[in-house]
């Protein structure tokens, strides 16, 4: 039974809309191109800063062909294929000098390797710092060294630092395990060792880079923890992830309620990701068709697949969606 993505919705909402025919050609030609793009994630970070949890508790990593670099320099770099979001799960740095020289190369090659339209392949790249450790070095020599100087002139615009394991930053302490959440005093901790990486990175490369923290998450025969803010990760990937790509996600995020459920409060991270997303519909799926302002009625099976992304409730989008705009 072949899979029902947002795309094969899309295309079903646009023939079962009351549109003229050229207008229905439009659309359709619209939902072929933006099926067709790929999102190309390299996520990478120090030895044991929690890259593989991450991936498998974001994506729906259980279904991913898996593979490995496709030349002998980045042959270290396993790649995890999700429909059209392709994963590159890169060893950082922090396995002995010998490696380190070794896994530097393989990013540097990955992030010069062009797509077929001569552009840089890697759309984005994720650093994932380890929240509990207090030596860094590593991972500014990743970033610093490695990562930014091989991201061209947009290196602000590719590069998101996230630091994992928020829940050990302070030895376990102040953590509330009940809310799944971190005590204030454990906020004030981590938004310091946000500042304090934003600083490094300023200084060592003049860009600004916006750090946030999280906590992937663990399950084993003992004992489980839920993320938090993972919803607040994704969110920062969507928005950094050029528009017209921003619907593969759509389809390839976990499905598993639990995963999305535990945020700080500061947004809603949930119906961001939703605005975000439909930008795409607006902006790309409509572009040169005289559909006026109610996309959302053209839509209607689209918006209600966005609004189940990231815990959102059936159906939640469509009664309101032209609002947004």
């Amino acid at each position: 039974m072949k899979k029902e993505t947002i795309f094969t919705k899309m295309q079903n909402d646009i023939m079962n809309a009351p549109l003229d025919e050229q207008t229905r050609k439009i659309l359709l030609e619209n939902i072929l191109k933006l099926k067709n793009e790929k999102v190309n994630l390299l996520i990478t970070g120090a030895t044991g800063s929690g890259k593989s949890s991450t991936i498998n508790a974001m994506f729906k990593t259980e279904v991913a062909k898996v593979g490995i670099g496709v030349d002998p320099e980045t042959m270290s770099i396993k790649k995890y294929e999700l429909d059209n979001l392709i994963l590159w799960d890169s060893p950082g740095l922090g396995d002995g000098k010998e490696k380190d020289i070794q896994h530097a190369k393989g990013i540097v090659a990955k992030l010069n390797e062009k797509d077929n339209n001569d552009n840089p392949l890697i759309d984005l790249v994720l650093v994932i710092l380890d929240g509990g450790s207090r030596d860094l070095g590593t991972s500014y020599e990743l970033i610093n060294q490695v990562i930014i100087p091989n991201l061209g002139e947009n290196a602000k615009d590719r590069i998101l630092i996230a630091i994992n394991q928020a829940d050990v930053a302070m030895g376990g302490r102040n953590w509330n395990y009940k809310q799944n959440k971190p005590e204030p005093k454990l906020v004030k901790f981590l938004d310091e060792k946000v500042l304090s990486v934003k600083n490094r990175v300023k200084e060592a490369t003049g860009l600004d880079v916006e750090p946030i923290y999280y906590c992937a998450g663990y399950k084993d025969d003992d004992e489980e923890q839920n993320p938090y803010n993972l919803s607040k990760l994704l969110y920062y990937i969507i928005k950094a992830t050029p528009t017209k790509k921003r619907l593969i996600y759509i389809d390839n995020t976990s499905e598993k309620p639990e995963m999305w459920k535990d945020d700080d409060e500061l947004e809603d991270y949930g119906e961001e990701i939703r605005k975000s997303t439909w930008e795409t519909v607006k902006e790309y799926a409509s572009k040169g068709a005289d559909i006026g302002g109610d996309i959302g009625s053209v839509f209607g099976e689209t918006g209600r697949n966005i609004g189940k992304a990231v815990g959102g409730a059936v159906g939640a989008v469509v009664g309101f969606i032209s609002s947004w705009f």
